[in-house]
């Protein structure tokens, strides 16, 4: 901040204003960064739950295109479900309409809208394999 700033605000709002600037300067790879979502639900098509143990089951589903995917969380651990690649989950961003479940919660991905194959992974622990998996679209 330079020193006229710091002159004409009075010691409160110098403060407050650091707080702010530290609040904005979030990390990309933050649980609320912005990830692209598009589309709306579609008919369940497949259903993939996250166990007890913390593993993806089925690791890999395959659903028609305007289908969606059903992910349900029976672990103890809350998981953000997101699209690959790690962190702007842009692949298909159908996936990030999941985003965080808490156990016993479940949630669907948007209609995929074409045929092709998307990974997904937990956002908050993106190097464990036991939370990765791939859907892939029919037409």
């Amino acid at each position: 901040m330079s020193e006229m700033m710091r002159r004409r605000l009075p010691g409160g709002c110098v403060a407050a204003l650091f707080v702010a600037l530290a609040a904005c300067g979030g990390d990309s790879d933050s649980p609320t960064a912005p990830r692209p979502i598009t589309g709306s639900p579609g008919p369940v098509g497949a259903t993939i739950t996250i166990t007890s143990a913390g593993v993806v089951s089925p690791g890999t589903v395959t659903v028609a295109a305007g289908q969606s995917v059903r992910f349900v969380n029976e672990q103890g651990v809350r998981r953000n479900i997101t699209s690959d690649p790690h962190p702007t989950h842009n692949q298909c961003p159908e996936i990030n309409a999941v985003g965080l479940l808490n156990q016993g919660q479940s949630r669907n991905t948007n209609a995929f809208p074409a045929a092709r194959s998307c990974g997904f992974h937990d956002h908050d622990d993106p190097d464990n394999p036991n939370v990765r998996g791939q859907i892939v679209i029919t037409q």
